[in-house]
């Protein structure tokens, strides 16, 4: 008897539970997944369900937490690990540009501007583009943070300056 009062009660709250998970996913199909599991889930911990206790906070509950176990599992799977000795893919640009003949032209040509530039310029813009940070920069050159700054912004602007042609 016990067993199908709890069916009832959780038959019950399917239009409320189903409304709580399109709130939660807002997307019909992940509504209705999300629905089922809760389901499946309630009635797999039916044992430990107490009698005196609010029902519909305790399956509202077991939704809140699907959806939220799920939402981290999708967060660590779309997080992308470099594995390689030297970290090569965690500073590679995902879309370079170079693997058209366009491309690969235009990143010769500001290589080539950026190789003219006076190495008080240079090096520092080299280095920020390479990924070190200003203190890190300031640092291996023996030089104050707003210097450093300013010839990385100057070259920046001298760089934008000369490649101006190249804008869409």
């Amino acid at each position: 008897m016990a067993n199908q009062t709890f069916q009832a009660k959780l038959l019950s709250v399917q239009r409320n539970l189903l409304n709580f998970a399109y709130t939660l996913t807002s997307n019909r199909d992940d509504a209705y997944d999300l629905l089922q599991d809760t389901t499946l889930k309630a009635l797999d911990n039916e044992d430990k369900y107490v009698a005196n206790t609010n029902f519909k906070g305790w399956v509202f509950t077991i939704m809140r937490n699907l959806f939220i176990n799920k939402y981290r599992q999708n967060m660590r799977l779309s997080v992308v690990v470099d594995r390689s000795d030297d970290l090569y893919q965690l500073n590679l640009s995902q879309d370079s540009g170079l693997d058209t003949p366009e491309g690969s032209v235009a990143m010769h040509e500001i290589n080539e501007v950026i190789a003219g530039f006076a190495p008080e310029y240079r090096v520092p813009f080299s280095m920020f583009v390479a990924g070190y940070k200003y203190a890190e920069i300031a640092q291996r050159m023996g030089l104050p943070l707003g210097t450093v700054k300013s010839r990385i912004f100057l070259a920046r602007k001298k760089l934008q300056a000369i490649l101006a042609d190249y804008r869409y």
